[in-house]
């Protein structure tokens, strides 16, 4: 018997599709089965608040985008895909009128800093020269299996011994202390700050450096670039990369378990009860928690591995709002209107507040922002002369207060109006006529976020928590930091696998290159024993017959 495809990956989003993609260029014959009405996960765009404004719907900016050599490696610039970006990368806005900013441009960078407390210019000089020196191999070492042997012995030759263990310091500061010892005004600790808390860490917490560190330092050297058009744009360039070199993408088609026999993932059923077998591999772009404790089964998993999920910890939900504006944001800072990205947040006292709002697990009062002006990268996204805008901020995964009100956590309808009204007050402070712009608006709360993405669980963004003790060898769970699971043939390429969140790639090129080597190994171990042919692979209907169905369906 033959199966349906050599491999099966469960899930459209961008790591999917790069585990799709490397398979396929190794002469696989692949299928992506994803539930969703449209590919994408997390990345994807599209009309939410008026008609002519298209809207990111999740991730916006893409700076491990632009740099992770496994997009890189891709080339798809071929298949559409056009990088965008905005005159100043990041702004940072105070209600005093001082606008710390970064920029491509260094020296632009390093006089707003110098603005702020003179000196703090070389002092950023010398912290992006740091990046400059070690920024490759260690963006290298991040995005590959671990351990990290080659990219990790370029990143030491670098260092040397000495500098090796100053790096690991500094690898493990809180971005709060980071701060405190490499600047004498609040600008660039502003900026390191609200980079780190693009994850779930506060500024206090170990580690939270690093993130703030390598985002800064990706947006001096690269830009947080866009897709033109549209985050679908980097979707749909990964589609067609696929099917051009003969995937199958069946969209509408929810997987609820993973055939195993013998201890070997053989294929999955979907919801509809069709079966499609996998002669090769089964790749899953799916959160950890469900794919062992419902695709899999308690059954097929060592016992060890199910208590260690117990312990496993989603990052912190998200609110997220999107507007249609009637023209740019008015912000008093100048330089604020010329950025892509806007952190709001009054100071580090402001960060520190909400940090501890959520980990107390109540709502915060005055939440920290990111904020995106779409139009200021790519003015396609709106009729000439408006704007797309959004802004999101953190909320805890279980609510047991509200600092500024009488919100429970439900996230209605009602919940979620007030608490965007708290979200554009803060705005309306910064940028005086903010309001009377909105043309539109759309808000989505931390139920809407997984309904139309179930690995956003509770509104979770980065697949896990990016807490030290969830990255590397705990990521999702105590082990290698590595994509094979428990069940051979079964391949774990979500941001719930090491290196996590983000839009890189690396999960799911760790599971494609973990895939084909089990398949050389296993296929050396047959011809050595002198057997011959494929894993046998039973199919209650092929997949072209799903395909038929659906489109049957869609008439």
């Amino acid at each position: 018997m033959t199966g349906d495809a050599d491999a099966v990956v469960i899930g459209s989003g961008p790591n999917g599709l790069v585990a799709a993609n490397l398979l396929a260029d190794a002469g696989w014959s692949v299928v992506v089965l994803e539930a969703e009405p449209d590919p994408g996960g997390a990345v994807r765009s599209g009309e939410l608040t008026v008609p002519g404004f298209v809207h990111d719907r999740f991730s916006a900016f893409y700076p491990l985008g632009a740099a992770s050599p496994v997009l890189q490696s891709l080339h798809l610039d071929r298949y559409g895909l056009r990088w965008r970006r905005s005159p100043v990368v990041l702004a940072h806005p105070l209600p005093d009128g001082r606008c710390p900013v970064l920029s491509t441009d260094l020296d632009e960078t390093c006089r707003s800093l110098d603005a702020d407390a003179p000196g703090d210019g070389d002092a950023w000089r010398r912290l992006y020269g740091l990046w400059e020196r070690v920024g490759g191999p260690l963006l290298d070492a991040l995005l590959t299996p671990f351990p990290p042997v080659r990219a990790g012995a370029r990143l030491a030759a670098r260092l040397g011994p000495a500098g090796l263990a100053r790096f690991a310091r500094f690898g493990v500061l809180p971005v709060q202390r980071l701060a405190e010892e490499e600047f004498s005004g609040d600008g660039a600790g502003l900026l390191l700050t609200g980079a780190a808390l693009h994850t779930d860490l506060a500024p206090d917490t170990a580690a939270s450096s690093i993130f703030g560190w390598l985002l800064c330092g990706l947006g001096q050297q690269l830009g947080f670039p866009v897709p033109e058009g549209g985050s679908g744009r980097l979707t749909q360039a990964l589609v067609d990369r696929f099917v051009a070199r003969g995937g199958r993408l069946v969209c509408g088609t929810r997987v609820t378990r993973v055939m195993v026999r013998d201890g070997r993932a053989m294929g999955v059923v979907t919801a509809d009860g069709d079966e499609v077998a996998a002669e090769r591999a089964v790749v899953a772009d799916v959160g950890a928690p469900a794919l062992y404790r419902h695709l899999v089964g308690a059954e097929h998993l060592p016992g060890r591995v199910l208590d260690d999920l117990r312990h496993f910890q989603y990052d912190n939900s998200t609110v997220k709002v999107d507007w249609a504006l009637d023209g740019p944001i008015p912000w008093a800072a100048e330089a604020a209107r010329r950025a892509g990205t806007v952190h709001l947040a009054d100071g580090m006292d402001h960060f520190l507040e909400s940090s501890c709002d959520l980990l107390a697990g109540r709502i915060p009062a005055r939440p920290q922002l990111v904020m995106g002006q779409m139009g200021v990268a790519d003015p396609t996204r709106s009729p000439p002369g408006t704007e797309t805008a959004w802004a999101y901020t953190h909320v805890p995964q279980k609510v047991r207060g509200d600092s500024g009100g009488n919100l429970k956590g439900v996230w209605d309808e009602a919940e979620g109006e007030a608490f965007a009204d708290r979200i554009e007050a803060q705005v309306e402070a910064l940028a005086p006529g903010f309001r009377s712009l909105i043309r539109g608006r759309f808000i989505a709360t931390p139920p809407v976020l997984e309904a139309a993405d179930a690995n956003l669980v509770g509104g979770a963004v980065n697949g896990g928590s990016a807490q030290i003790h969830q990255q590397l060898v705990f990521r999702p769970i105590p082990g290698l930091a590595r994509a094979e699971t428990p069940v051979r043939g079964l391949y774990l390429g979500s941001a719930s696998a090491h290196p996590g969140g983000g839009v890189h790639g690396g999960c799911g090129s760790n599971a494609a290159r973990a895939a084909l080597l089990a398949d050389r190994l296993r296929r050396v171990r047959v011809l050595a024993a002198g057997a011959a042919g494929p894993v046998a692979a039973a199919s209650r209907r092929s997949i072209s017959g799903i395909q038929r169905k659906r489109n049957a369906g869609s008439g």
